[in-house]
């Protein structure tokens, strides 16, 4: 790791990133019926209650150190109640898309001032380059449909209930499965497209 200022800085968005990210799937399903992330102390950007020793530090330490072209991680999932959603099934599907929407959404207000030369070239536009790209990344890799990423959820949502149950219970092996993905490059073939689109949305080249 030759940058360990600009690993730490990493590090810290992509916490804060991964926190607005859990945030909005409590948030919504609270919305809907389901107050356990609330009941918990879930809904707080207090990052102290959603640090996950492996997801939010392990792994993207572990990513940065070897120099991978894409970092990622992930905060304590809350909790929530799929069965006191209303409607179940739908319900669902809105509280796993919350998360992802929120980095997307994250991603476009802080890419804003790039667009518009509101942050001149230099460190602090290197470091909101860095914010827009990572907030891309968690967006995107979360709707890839691996259990337990909220892809895999919204997808099951749409499924009748027996196959909708295995899916999810096929969440035990979603770890060894993205590792797989990691480990093959496929990672990198599905996200490096995705983040070059974004920013040609917006008429910048990276």
């Amino acid at each position: 790791m030759n940058d360990p200022l600009g690993a730490l800085i990493t590090l810290v968005i992509l916490i804060f990133s991964a926190i607005v990210h859990e945030v909005s799937h409590g948030l919504m399903a609270e919305k809907l019926g389901d107050s356990t992330a609330r009941d918990e102390g879930r809904i707080t950007l207090n990052p102290i209650p959603h640090i996950d020793p492996f997801g939010s530090i392990l792994l993207p330490g572990f990513l940065l150190l070897i120099g991978s072209p894409i970092v990622f991680g992930a905060a304590k999932p809350v909790p929530v109640d799929f069965n006191s959603l209303r409607p179940r099934k739908l319900g669902m599907a809105l509280v796993s898309f919350a998360g992802p929407a929120s980095n997307f959404i994250l991603a476009i207000l802080l890419i804003l001032p790039l667009v518009f030369g509101l942050i001149a070239p230099g460190p602090v536009a290197d470091i909101w380059l860095k914010a827009v790209i990572l907030n891309v990344v968690l967006g995107t890799f979360n709707l890839l449909p691996i259990p337990p990423l909220d892809g895999s959820k919204i997808i099951a949502s749409a499924l009748p209930t027996n196959l909708m149950y295995w899916i999810l219970s096929m969440e035990r092996y979603g770890f060894f499965i993205v590792i797989i993905f990691l480990y093959l490059g496929l990672l990198d073939k599905i996200l490096v497209p995705v983040i070059t689109l974004f920013f040609r949305l917006f008429g910048i080249q990276i």
